[in-house]
Formats: structure tokens, sequence, C-alpha cells
């Protein structure tokens, strides 16, 4: 890493202050909650917290293919800024950050956010090129799996653990959406380079718009929506998750509803 990048850019130090203002928040508004069963301390404190984690979360995972790419020969990353973790670097700040953002808010769906152009010709191996596809998804895996050992482990206010519950309920349906293998995936980005030539003619044609359709289908058909959380569902249990910590989350994440 030390030859990666000098800097991590303050946007992302910014992200980072607004999650742990959040978690702030989640502590202090804990004992209103239990006495009264409302807080507005609470409430605020979840969309900040989970908002912010997502964010940043959508930094770590982008930065996850730049630094796989680097590793595997494209050096153009570093220049473009990739590996500061700064999100206005990740293509457009509309698309990347505030529609994921509005997604989420709507639905609790984790829309893919932000992109990293590689160089492929630069990547040494067809196996690299898959672990750079391989590599965002990772993280929020591990995202998930940490801070659902963290609400397990680690002693914390009521508030902290239904937050952290849900932005790891989170990141686990980001992995879930974004390891299937459809073009414009990342988990059809794990398999392209092992196919044929026609195939990936194929991808191309339907890249633009199957990510589009999926999500459609997932926001309007109701059996595609609740096989999406029925495995979701499944990965989070595996990595240790309180399905009832993280419903409580949704619930003040989504608190308009």
């Amino acid at each position: 890493m030390r030859h990666v990048s000098k800097t991590v850019s303050p946007w992302f130090l910014l992200l980072l202050a607004v999650t742990i203002g959040g978690a702030v928040l989640t502590v202090i508004g804990t004992p209103q909650i239990l006495i009264s069963g409302t807080s507005v301390l609470l409430t605020a404190g979840v969309v900040l917290l989970v908002l912010g984690g997502w964010a940043v979360s959508l930094c770590l995972h982008e930065f996850g293919h730049a630094y796989v790419a680097y590793r595997g020969g494209d050096l153009s990353v570093r220049h473009k800024g990739y590996l500061t973790l700064d999100i206005r670097r990740y293509t457009d700040v509309g698309l990347s950050f505030v529609l994921p953002i509005v997604f989420l808010l709507l639905g609790g769906i984790p829309l893919p956010g932000g992109a990293v152009w590689i160089e492929q010709g630069a990547i040494r191996s067809r196996a690299m090129r898959s672990l750079v596809s391989l590599a965002g998804p990772a993280i929020n895996l591990v995202i998930g799996a940490l801070l659902t050992a963290a609400v397990a482990l680690a002693p914390m206010s009521y508030g902290l653990a239904v937050g952290l519950s849900c932005l790891a309920l989170i990141q686990v349906l980001a992995f879930v959406l974004n390891i299937l293998p459809i073009p414009g995936l990342d988990g059809f980005g794990v398999l392209e380079p092992f196919l044929s030539m026609p195939a990936r003619r194929l991808a191309a044609q339907v890249r633009p718009w199957a990510p589009i359709v999926l999500f459609l289908l997932i926001i309007g058909v109701p059996g595609v929506s609740q096989l999406f959380f029925e495995v979701g569902g499944a990965v989070y249990s595996a990595v240790g998750g309180d399905f009832s910590l993280a419903a409580d989350g949704y619930d003040q994440l989504l608190f308009w509803r």
C-alpha cells in the first residue's frame, strides 16, 4: 500500500464523520425510545449512520476494484485518483451517490453506485481480471460480516445495535445483488474473462439495460423481490446477523413509511 496513494480524500473523511455522528446520535437517543417508544434522535442517528455508512462502503467497494487492478498491472487507476477513496472520482456524483441513496431510502434496496474504469489490457491475466470484479462485492460482504460480529460481541446501546445491523444487512444485500452473473454487474465481470468472444459480444449488447431490467423486477415484481430478500437473508444469517435488530433498523431508516 505504501506506493499506492499518498492521501485519503477529505470527502471520504467527511462521509466517515457523518457515519460516526449518526452512531453517536443512536446512543444518545436510545434512552428516549426505551422510555417513550419514540425517539427523533435515534431515528436521525440511524438515518445518518446507515446512509453515511453506505456512502463509505461505496467508496471502499470501488477502491477494492481499483486496488486489485493496480496490483494486477493497471497503474492508471492511481493517476485517475481511484485510490484516494474520493467519491467524486467514481464517475458521476448523481449516479454514483445521490441515486443509490434515493433508492435506499425509497425501497431499502442497495443499488450499485459508482464505477472505476479499468484498462483491462493492462491486467496481466484472466484470473486477475476476474479478481478485479470480485473485489468490490467481497468488500461489501466483509463489511457486513464485521458489523454483525461487532453487534454480537461488543457491548453497545440498542440504537447503535439496530443501526449497525441495518447497515450490515444492506451490505449483504449489496453483495448478493452485485454478485449476480448479469452483464453490467460485478458477478458477470468475474466470469467474463473466461467466456468465448461471441458470448462477450452478446453481453456487451445487453449490458446497458440488463441491470435496469433486474432492478425493475426486484422493485415491481413481488415474487422476484421476495426471492432476492430471502437469498440476502440467508447470507445475512450465515454471517451471524440478527434479523430482529436489522428489521428495527429498517423501520427507523424508512421512518416515512
